[in-house]
């Protein structure tokens, strides 16, 4: 029987890989998503940044999540002892998105995968990639699915966007060292019965506990909350007991939430990850693209991670269908530059807020409102406009600025 070939398979059923198929299911490609889990499912990474906005637009997702009612996220806070530095979206440099959301994840990635299926794209769930081979540009897929049943897939190009699963980095041999080094995460769910209201109990907030300690606070539409930790994995070794014995004991040392969520039951035991940055030698090759987590992961503080996972996804799904439909495509300048100058200039900033001085910079009793409406345009996700000086000098603009009001600091 004739093998029946796909465009493109789709690994992964998060917002990437819907972001993916939303594109190509406009373009009326052949594709087939497959995804291990089985959704609902819980994952990590719930507050949105602007920048994914216009990709869940051109994916043709946004209505779809509109519907849903999930809270919306104007901007972001953060909190230092008595300090205070917050940031509005609408008071960027620039064009662009003001607003987004915070989304408990198994909710919105089943909306999102829910509109997929509704466009007739075909989602295999509870789908496990087993093994993968590529010869004569043809891709054959084993899977193996709930039931126990093996069976082959065919493509002629695979976008890889399983997240956490990284699949094609694990079995290609593509890993790589992190950017950001020894640095762990803990998190949980509560349902909050008594919320603040307004600012209080809508905007996102990070406290900083020390210089590379810090905890998130992260309110839901529907009265839940995510809390968490990010630090040095040796912080986390500091605390005795099991998971949720060491996240009460962590919940001590804050200070602005101390007390708040002491008499709520955790909605499920704390989850750790240990060591959570993650690279990879190279986000394409022959017949495929890595997009993503399963790709790049940098560090949750400014809460990067679905962003660059709609922007590769979407990008890797055009490059994809114009390669599949005769034209020439340069993956190293188009695809992997591309994406490296807006990890890069992520970077940049979340290793100036491990060393303190974009902290000190935040927190600056008198900050120039140009500058900061350049820092919120980045923090926002506008990592590729080289018009923002913060943008297009990232690697010498914190650390002047720093540099600079330390001087004024001294005189």
């Amino acid at each position: 029987m004739k093998k029946k070939i796909k465009d493109i398979i789709i690994i992964g059923a998060g917002p990437s890989g819907m972001v993916a198929a939303g594109y190509l299911e406009k373009q009326d490609a052949s594709i087939l998503v497959l995804e291990k889990q089985k959704f609902p499912r819980f994952s990590i990474g719930e507050s949105l940044i602007p920048r994914c906005m216009d990709n869940f637009e051109e994916a043709g997702l946004l209505k779809a999540i509109g519907k849903e009612g999930f809270q919306k996220k104007y901007g972001a806070r953060f909190l230092r002892g008595n300090e205070v530095a917050e940031f509005d979206f609408s008071k960027k440099f620039g064009s662009g998105w003001d607003w987004t959301w915070q989304v408990s994840r198994a909710d919105f990635d089943k909306v999102l995968a829910d509109e997929i299926r509704s466009r007739g794209v075909d989602i295999r769930f509870e789908t496990e990639v087993k093994s993968l081979n590529y010869n004569n540009d043809i891709w054959e897929i084993t899977t193996l699915d709930s039931t126990g049943k093996e069976s082959q897939f065919f493509s002629r190009f695979i976008i890889d966007s399983s997240g956490n699963g990284r699949v094609l980095a694990r079995k290609l041999g593509l890993e790589a060292p992190p950017k950001i080094y020894d640095h762990s995460s803990i998190f949980t769910h509560v349902k909050e019965t008594n919320r603040p209201g307004g600012k209080e109990g809508e905007l996102i907030s990070f406290e900083v506990l020390d210089t590379e300690t810090w905890f998130w606070y992260i309110p839901f539409s529907d009265g839940n909350s995510s809390l968490g930790f990010v630090g040095r994995s040796e912080w986390f070794d500091l605390f005795a007991g099991d998971n949720e014995e060491k996240f009460r004991k962590m919940l001590r040392e804050t200070k602005y939430y101390k007390g708040r969520f002491d008499y709520y039951r955790l909605k499920f035991k704390p989850v750790l990850l240990k060591n959570i940055s993650r690279s990879v030698q190279s986000v394409y090759g022959k017949g495929f693209a890595l997009t993503g987590n399963s790709a790049e992961f940098l560090d949750p503080v400014f809460s990067s991670g679905v962003a660059f996972a709609t922007e590769s996804g979407l990008l890797a799904a055009k490059l994809a269908y114009r390669e599949l439909n005769g034209s020439t495509v340069n993956w190293e300048k188009e695809y992997s530059d591309y994406i490296a100058k807006g990890v890069n200039v992520f970077s940049t900033y979340v290793k100036e807020w491990y060393t303190g001085r974009l902290q000190e910079i935040f927190f600056h009793p008198y900050p120039d409102s140009q500058i900061k409406e350049q820092i919120c345009a980045v923090l926002a996700g506008y990592v590729w406009d080289n018009s923002n000086p913060f943008v297009r000098n990232h690697d010498r603009a914190v650390r002047n600025l720093y540099e600079l009001i330390s001087s004024q600091k001294i005189s």
